[in-house]
Protein backbone atom coordinates (compact mmCIF):
# COMPACT_ATOMS: atom_id res chain seq x y z
CA UNK A 1 0.00 0.00 0.00
CA UNK A 2 1.98 2.93 -1.29
CA UNK A 3 1.54 6.63 -1.61
CA UNK A 4 -0.67 8.52 -4.29
CA UNK A 5 1.73 10.02 -6.77
CA UNK A 6 1.90 13.45 -7.00
CA UNK A 7 1.68 14.95 -10.73
CA UNK A 8 1.15 17.95 -12.84
CA UNK A 9 -2.59 18.58 -14.36
CA UNK A 10 -1.11 18.09 -17.85
CA UNK A 11 0.07 14.74 -17.06
CA UNK A 12 -3.71 14.09 -15.34
CA UNK A 13 -5.19 15.27 -18.50
CA UNK A 14 -2.68 12.13 -20.81
CA UNK A 15 -3.66 9.20 -18.25
CA UNK A 16 -7.32 9.48 -19.52
CA UNK A 17 -7.51 7.74 -22.47
CA UNK A 18 -9.99 8.58 -25.45
CA UNK A 19 -13.48 6.30 -24.23
CA UNK A 20 -12.99 6.11 -20.95
CA UNK A 21 -16.00 5.89 -18.27
CA UNK A 22 -15.36 9.27 -15.97
CA UNK A 23 -17.25 9.55 -12.97
CA UNK A 24 -16.61 12.95 -10.61
CA UNK A 25 -16.62 14.46 -7.32
CA UNK A 26 -19.22 17.02 -5.90
CA UNK A 27 -22.74 17.71 -6.46
CA UNK A 28 -23.69 20.20 -9.45
CA UNK A 29 -22.17 23.45 -9.08
CA UNK A 30 -19.99 22.42 -5.82
CA UNK A 31 -16.59 20.74 -6.22
CA UNK A 32 -16.41 19.83 -9.37
CA UNK A 33 -12.46 18.91 -11.00
CA UNK A 34 -12.94 21.44 -13.20
CA UNK A 35 -9.23 22.15 -13.95
CA UNK A 36 -9.02 19.01 -15.05
CA UNK A 37 -12.31 19.34 -17.43
CA UNK A 38 -10.39 22.26 -18.90
CA UNK A 39 -7.34 19.86 -19.81
CA UNK A 40 -9.38 16.96 -21.20
CA UNK A 41 -10.69 19.36 -23.69
CA UNK A 42 -7.59 21.31 -23.99
CA UNK A 43 -6.08 17.44 -25.03
CA UNK A 44 -8.55 16.68 -27.30
CA UNK A 45 -10.03 13.95 -25.41
CA UNK A 46 -12.90 12.07 -27.24
CA UNK A 47 -15.75 9.21 -27.02
CA UNK A 48 -16.03 9.52 -23.19
CA UNK A 49 -18.81 8.05 -21.16
CA UNK A 50 -20.12 9.95 -18.44
CA UNK A 51 -21.49 8.03 -15.41
CA UNK A 52 -22.59 10.33 -12.70
CA UNK A 53 -25.14 11.39 -9.69
CA UNK A 54 -26.02 14.61 -11.64
CA UNK A 55 -24.34 16.31 -13.78
CA UNK A 56 -23.53 20.10 -13.86
CA UNK A 57 -20.96 22.95 -15.69
CA UNK A 58 -17.80 20.32 -15.93
CA UNK A 59 -20.50 17.92 -17.85
CA UNK A 60 -21.65 21.14 -20.12
CA UNK A 61 -17.95 21.90 -20.63
CA UNK A 62 -16.66 18.49 -21.73
CA UNK A 63 -20.75 18.19 -23.87
CA UNK A 64 -19.96 21.36 -25.99
CA UNK A 65 -17.03 20.19 -26.84
CA UNK A 66 -17.63 17.26 -28.50
CA UNK A 67 -15.42 15.07 -25.87
CA UNK A 68 -18.69 13.02 -24.74
CA UNK A 69 -20.28 9.75 -26.61
CA UNK A 70 -22.01 8.43 -23.50
CA UNK A 71 -23.95 10.28 -20.51
CA UNK A 72 -25.93 7.81 -18.20
CA UNK A 73 -27.50 10.31 -15.42
CA UNK A 74 -30.55 11.94 -14.43
CA UNK A 75 -30.30 15.45 -14.50
CA UNK A 76 -27.84 18.40 -15.83
CA UNK A 77 -27.69 22.35 -15.32
CA UNK A 78 -25.75 24.87 -13.07
CA UNK A 79 -28.82 25.23 -10.62
CA UNK A 80 -29.93 29.21 -10.58
CA UNK A 81 -27.24 29.99 -12.53
CA UNK A 82 -28.63 28.02 -15.81
CA UNK A 83 -31.30 25.61 -15.41
CA UNK A 84 -30.67 23.57 -18.38
CA UNK A 85 -27.82 21.41 -20.05
CA UNK A 86 -27.57 23.27 -22.93
CA UNK A 87 -24.24 20.91 -24.26
CA UNK A 88 -26.23 17.77 -23.00
CA UNK A 89 -29.47 18.80 -24.77
CA UNK A 90 -27.91 19.61 -28.02
CA UNK A 91 -25.65 16.30 -28.54
CA UNK A 92 -29.00 14.38 -27.65
CA UNK A 93 -31.05 16.23 -30.53
CA UNK A 94 -28.17 16.12 -33.19
CA UNK A 95 -27.76 12.27 -31.90
CA UNK A 96 -23.74 12.72 -31.37
CA UNK A 97 -24.44 11.63 -27.37
CA UNK A 98 -26.46 8.69 -26.15
CA UNK A 99 -28.56 9.59 -22.97
CA UNK A 100 -29.57 6.90 -20.33
CA UNK A 101 -31.66 8.15 -17.95
CA UNK A 102 -32.10 7.57 -14.51
CA UNK A 103 -33.87 8.79 -11.57
CA UNK A 104 -31.10 10.05 -8.74
CA UNK A 105 -31.87 7.42 -6.59
CA UNK A 106 -30.75 4.72 -9.39
CA UNK A 107 -27.78 6.01 -10.40
CA UNK A 108 -27.21 6.09 -6.76
CA UNK A 109 -27.84 2.61 -6.36
CA UNK A 110 -25.73 1.67 -9.20
CA UNK A 111 -22.70 3.94 -7.67
CA UNK A 112 -23.34 1.60 -4.14
CA UNK A 113 -23.21 -1.93 -5.71
CA UNK A 114 -19.73 -0.86 -7.55
CA UNK A 115 -18.17 0.39 -4.14
CA UNK A 116 -19.35 -2.56 -2.23
CA UNK A 117 -17.56 -4.74 -4.87
CA UNK A 118 -21.42 -6.58 -5.15
CA UNK A 119 -22.93 -7.34 -9.53
CA UNK A 120 -26.07 -5.37 -8.71
CA UNK A 121 -28.18 -2.98 -5.87
CA UNK A 122 -31.44 -4.25 -5.45
CA UNK A 123 -33.82 -1.42 -4.51
CA UNK A 124 -37.43 -0.02 -5.38
CA UNK A 125 -36.67 3.23 -6.49
CA UNK A 126 -38.70 4.84 -9.27
CA UNK A 127 -40.71 1.50 -9.88
CA UNK A 128 -43.83 1.89 -11.79
CA UNK A 129 -42.06 5.28 -13.72
CA UNK A 130 -41.00 5.53 -17.12
CA UNK A 131 -37.00 5.46 -17.01
CA UNK A 132 -37.98 1.31 -16.85
CA UNK A 133 -39.49 1.70 -20.08
CA UNK A 134 -37.61 -1.10 -22.41
CA UNK A 135 -38.22 1.25 -25.30
CA UNK A 136 -36.16 3.85 -23.48
CA UNK A 137 -32.95 2.05 -23.00
CA UNK A 138 -30.86 3.75 -25.40
CA UNK A 139 -27.44 1.93 -25.26
CA UNK A 140 -29.77 -1.52 -26.20
CA UNK A 141 -30.76 0.55 -28.56
CA UNK A 142 -27.07 1.23 -29.90
CA UNK A 143 -25.94 -2.20 -29.63
CA UNK A 144 -23.33 -1.36 -27.13
CA UNK A 145 -25.26 -4.27 -24.33
CA UNK A 146 -23.54 -6.91 -26.36
CA UNK A 147 -20.88 -7.70 -23.73
CA UNK A 148 -18.12 -5.66 -26.23
CA UNK A 149 -17.52 -3.04 -23.62
CA UNK A 150 -16.80 -4.52 -19.70
CA UNK A 151 -18.11 -1.20 -18.67
CA UNK A 152 -21.81 -1.67 -20.23
CA UNK A 153 -24.18 -3.73 -18.64
CA UNK A 154 -26.04 -6.45 -20.46
CA UNK A 155 -29.23 -5.16 -19.29
CA UNK A 156 -30.28 -1.55 -17.70
CA UNK A 157 -31.83 -3.39 -14.85
CA UNK A 158 -34.24 -6.79 -14.19
CA UNK A 159 -36.31 -7.45 -11.90
CA UNK A 160 -36.44 -10.83 -9.59
CA UNK A 161 -38.97 -11.98 -7.09
CA UNK A 162 -37.88 -11.28 -3.10
CA UNK A 163 -37.08 -14.45 -1.98
CA UNK A 164 -37.07 -14.33 1.98
CA UNK A 165 -39.99 -12.49 2.54
CA UNK A 166 -42.39 -12.53 -0.74
CA UNK A 167 -43.00 -8.96 -0.55
CA UNK A 168 -43.19 -9.46 -4.83
CA UNK A 169 -40.82 -8.03 -7.10
CA UNK A 170 -37.81 -5.74 -6.80
CA UNK A 171 -35.40 -3.63 -8.88
CA UNK A 172 -31.92 -5.07 -9.52
CA UNK A 173 -29.59 -2.23 -10.38
CA UNK A 174 -26.09 -3.09 -12.09
CA UNK A 175 -22.98 -2.00 -10.47
CA UNK A 176 -21.47 0.86 -11.95
CA UNK A 177 -17.14 1.01 -12.18
CA UNK A 178 -16.26 3.83 -13.93
CA UNK A 179 -12.65 3.69 -15.01
CA UNK A 180 -11.58 6.60 -13.83
CA UNK A 181 -13.00 9.02 -10.62
CA UNK A 182 -11.55 12.45 -10.91
CA UNK A 183 -12.52 14.10 -7.26
CA UNK A 184 -11.67 17.64 -5.86
CA UNK A 185 -11.14 17.82 -2.57
CA UNK A 186 -10.43 20.65 0.01
CA UNK A 187 -7.28 18.92 1.57
CA UNK A 188 -5.42 15.34 0.79
CA UNK A 189 -2.60 14.49 3.29
CA UNK A 190 0.86 13.83 2.53
CA UNK A 191 0.54 10.21 2.64
CA UNK A 192 -3.12 10.02 0.34
CA UNK A 193 -5.70 10.52 3.47
CA UNK A 194 -8.85 12.98 1.31
CA UNK A 195 -11.16 15.28 3.68
CA UNK A 196 -14.15 17.03 2.62
CA UNK A 197 -15.17 20.24 4.41
CA UNK A 198 -18.21 19.75 3.57
CA UNK A 199 -21.03 17.75 2.12
CA UNK A 200 -19.61 14.68 0.97
CA UNK A 201 -22.36 13.75 -1.47
CA UNK A 202 -21.38 10.37 -3.15
CA UNK A 203 -17.36 11.12 -3.04
CA UNK A 204 -16.72 7.94 -0.85
CA UNK A 205 -18.85 5.77 -3.35
CA UNK A 206 -17.68 7.19 -6.30
CA UNK A 207 -13.59 6.69 -5.25
CA UNK A 208 -14.83 2.75 -3.83
CA UNK A 209 -16.34 2.17 -7.33
CA UNK A 210 -13.63 3.19 -9.59
CA UNK A 211 -10.75 1.48 -10.82
CA UNK A 212 -8.26 4.41 -10.37
CA UNK A 213 -8.57 7.91 -8.69
CA UNK A 214 -7.41 11.17 -9.48
CA UNK A 215 -7.48 13.89 -7.27
CA UNK A 216 -7.14 17.86 -7.55
CA UNK A 217 -6.49 18.94 -4.09
CA UNK A 218 -6.61 22.44 -2.75
CA UNK A 219 -3.91 22.27 -0.51
CA UNK A 220 -1.57 19.18 0.68
CA UNK A 221 -1.40 19.07 4.62
CA UNK A 222 0.42 16.43 6.83
CA UNK A 223 -1.67 13.38 7.70
CA UNK A 224 -1.25 13.43 10.98
CA UNK A 225 -3.26 16.43 11.23
CA UNK A 226 -6.37 14.78 8.92
CA UNK A 227 -5.97 11.54 11.37
CA UNK A 228 -6.32 13.63 14.64
CA UNK A 229 -10.08 13.94 13.45
CA UNK A 230 -10.47 10.44 10.81
CA UNK A 231 -14.82 11.08 10.94
CA UNK A 232 -13.84 14.26 8.58
CA UNK A 233 -12.07 12.16 6.12
CA UNK A 234 -13.60 10.53 3.51
CA UNK A 235 -10.48 7.55 1.95
CA UNK A 236 -7.65 6.53 3.30
CA UNK A 237 -4.47 7.18 0.55
CA UNK A 238 -4.54 3.61 -0.42
CA UNK A 239 -7.42 4.71 -2.16
CA UNK A 240 -6.11 7.14 -4.28
CA UNK A 241 -3.62 6.56 -7.05
CA UNK A 242 -2.23 10.21 -8.24
CA UNK A 243 -2.78 13.50 -6.44
CA UNK A 244 -2.50 17.16 -8.09
CA UNK A 245 -2.06 19.89 -6.01
CA UNK A 246 -3.36 22.63 -7.28
CA UNK A 247 -5.45 25.84 -5.57
CA UNK A 248 -8.89 27.12 -7.25
CA UNK A 249 -9.34 23.79 -9.18
CA UNK A 250 -12.74 23.63 -8.48
CA UNK A 251 -13.51 27.10 -10.33
CA UNK A 252 -16.03 28.50 -11.43
CA UNK A 253 -17.82 25.79 -9.36
CA UNK A 254 -17.64 26.29 -5.18
CA UNK A 255 -15.33 24.99 -2.77
CA UNK A 256 -17.09 25.36 0.65
CA UNK A 257 -14.76 26.74 3.02
CA UNK A 258 -12.55 28.31 0.51
CA UNK A 259 -14.61 30.15 -2.27
CA UNK A 260 -17.83 30.79 -3.40
CA UNK A 261 -19.48 29.52 -6.59
CA UNK A 262 -18.43 32.32 -9.02
CA UNK A 263 -22.01 33.23 -9.99
CA UNK A 264 -21.39 35.65 -13.13
CA UNK A 265 -18.89 32.46 -14.94
CA UNK A 266 -21.35 30.44 -14.55
CA UNK A 267 -23.99 32.68 -16.22
CA UNK A 268 -22.04 33.86 -18.50
CA UNK A 269 -20.85 30.46 -19.59
CA UNK A 270 -24.48 29.10 -19.70
CA UNK A 271 -25.44 31.82 -22.30
CA UNK A 272 -22.54 31.19 -24.19
CA UNK A 273 -23.63 27.56 -24.14
CA UNK A 274 -27.03 27.82 -26.29
CA UNK A 275 -24.86 27.47 -28.96
CA UNK A 276 -22.27 25.46 -30.67
CA UNK A 277 -20.75 29.49 -31.91
CA UNK A 278 -21.36 30.51 -28.53
CA UNK A 279 -19.63 27.66 -26.83
CA UNK A 280 -16.54 27.42 -29.45
CA UNK A 281 -16.07 31.28 -28.66
CA UNK A 282 -16.05 30.76 -24.75
CA UNK A 283 -13.63 27.82 -25.07
CA UNK A 284 -11.57 29.99 -27.41
CA UNK A 285 -10.95 32.26 -24.90
CA UNK A 286 -10.97 30.24 -21.35
CA UNK A 287 -9.44 27.02 -22.44
CA UNK A 288 -7.38 27.16 -25.67
CA UNK A 289 -6.58 30.50 -24.57
CA UNK A 290 -4.72 29.79 -21.91
CA UNK A 291 -1.90 27.38 -21.20
CA UNK A 292 -3.34 25.87 -18.42
CA UNK A 293 -4.70 26.58 -14.80
CA UNK A 294 -1.96 29.22 -13.93
CA UNK A 295 -2.76 31.48 -16.77
CA UNK A 296 -6.54 30.64 -16.40
CA UNK A 297 -5.90 32.21 -12.99
CA UNK A 298 -4.15 34.91 -14.23
CA UNK A 299 -6.66 36.19 -16.40
CA UNK A 300 -9.26 36.02 -13.89
CA UNK A 301 -7.42 37.70 -12.30
CA UNK A 302 -6.78 38.43 -7.98
CA UNK A 303 -9.65 41.16 -7.57
CA UNK A 304 -12.27 38.65 -8.99
CA UNK A 305 -10.78 35.36 -7.22
CA UNK A 306 -10.28 37.37 -3.74
CA UNK A 307 -13.87 38.58 -3.64
CA UNK A 308 -14.84 34.88 -4.02
CA UNK A 309 -12.42 33.80 -1.26
CA UNK A 310 -14.38 32.29 1.87
CA UNK A 311 -13.95 33.80 5.17
CA UNK A 312 -12.16 31.52 7.54
CA UNK A 313 -15.04 31.62 10.03
CA UNK A 314 -18.39 31.87 8.30
CA UNK A 315 -17.38 29.56 5.42
CA UNK A 316 -18.41 31.63 2.51
CA UNK A 317 -17.42 35.05 1.01
CA UNK A 318 -18.37 38.24 2.92
CA UNK A 319 -17.72 40.25 -0.26
CA UNK A 320 -19.73 38.64 -3.14
CA UNK A 321 -23.26 40.23 -4.06
CA UNK A 322 -26.02 37.99 -3.06
CA UNK A 323 -29.24 39.58 -4.42
CA UNK A 324 -31.40 42.15 -2.68
CA UNK A 325 -34.65 42.63 -1.04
Amino acid sequence: MGKPQRITLKEAGALIDDGSMLSFSGFTIWRRPMALIYELVRQGKKDLHLFEVNGGTHTEVLAGAGAVKIWESCWVGHELYGKLGEGVARGQCENTMIIEDYSHGQVVARLLAGAYGLPFFPTALSMGTDILNPKYDMLKKAGLRNGSNPKIPLQKYTMADDPFYAMGEILLMPAANPDWAIVYASQVGDEGTIRVNAQTYTDAEVIKAADKVIVLAEEIVLDSYLRGEPEKNISPGYAIDYVVELPWSAHPTGSQGYYDVDADFIRNFYTASKSKAGYDKWAEEWIFGVDGHEQYLAKLGITRLEKLRANKVLGYSTRAKRGSR
